[in-house]
């Protein structure tokens, strides 16, 4: 599948925002959900939106989100001006459930979007979020902890980060490094870039 050709950032995000590509592989309307800001330096590459970041159409408008703004260091002003961060899920839909749980991205979006996301955002800094990025991205590493863990030679311009959700919180508990080491590291590096 080739991706979204567009002329500027104002196209992109009209187009984005009007996508119904994959309307058949949800159970309700689709609503993208995303972060578009081609001045950020940041971009964060996400899996999918929720339900309740669906239900308001803001990214990380949720407890995760909370959770992953305190990684960052950032605060709701911060996270949400229109210059600092982009977010780019694999998925631009809430993907609706399976199993009692979100259901995986919806695997059409993120060849349909992405390259002209990221040609127009051109980020300093790219954080992978949760196993569905990493292995996109990043599919070198066969596990998401091997890729978290490798932070310090990802380095100057990718980190991968574990999903904040309250689901990780076993993992959270068992990588103590994580804390310790990386999200001071994270914060210091996100301040760089944030006004």
């Amino acid at each position: 599948m080739s991706g979204i050709k567009v002329n500027d950032a104002t196209e992109l995000e009209h187009r984005a925002r009007a996508c119904r590509y994959c309307s058949e592989l949800i159970p309700h309307q689709p609503k993208p959900v995303f972060i578009l800001s081609p001045s950020a330096k940041i971009v964060l590459i996400s899996q999918a939106p929720g339900r309740l970041a669906h239900e308001s159409g803001l990214a990380w408008d949720d407890t995760s989100g909370d959770r992953l703004r305190g990684w960052l260091g950032l605060n709701r002003a911060q996270f949400y001006s229109n210059n600092n961060i982009s977010v780019v899920p694999m998925s631009f839909c809430f993907p609706g459930y399976r199993n009692g749980a979100d259901a995986p991205p919806l695997k059409p979006c993120a060849p349909r979007w992405h390259d002209a996301f990221l040609q127009t955002i051109s980020p300093s800094l790219t954080i992978y979020i949760g196993r569905h990025a990493q292995r996109h991205y990043l599919p070198q590493y066969k596990r998401l902890t091997d890729a978290v863990a490798d932070w310090q030679s990802l380095q100057p311009g990718e980190l991968v980060l574990p999903h904040p959700s309250g689901r990780n919180n076993r993992w959270l508990h068992r990588h103590k490094w994580f804390q310790r080491e990386l999200l001071p590291f994270l914060q210091t590096l996100v301040g760089r870039y944030v006004s």
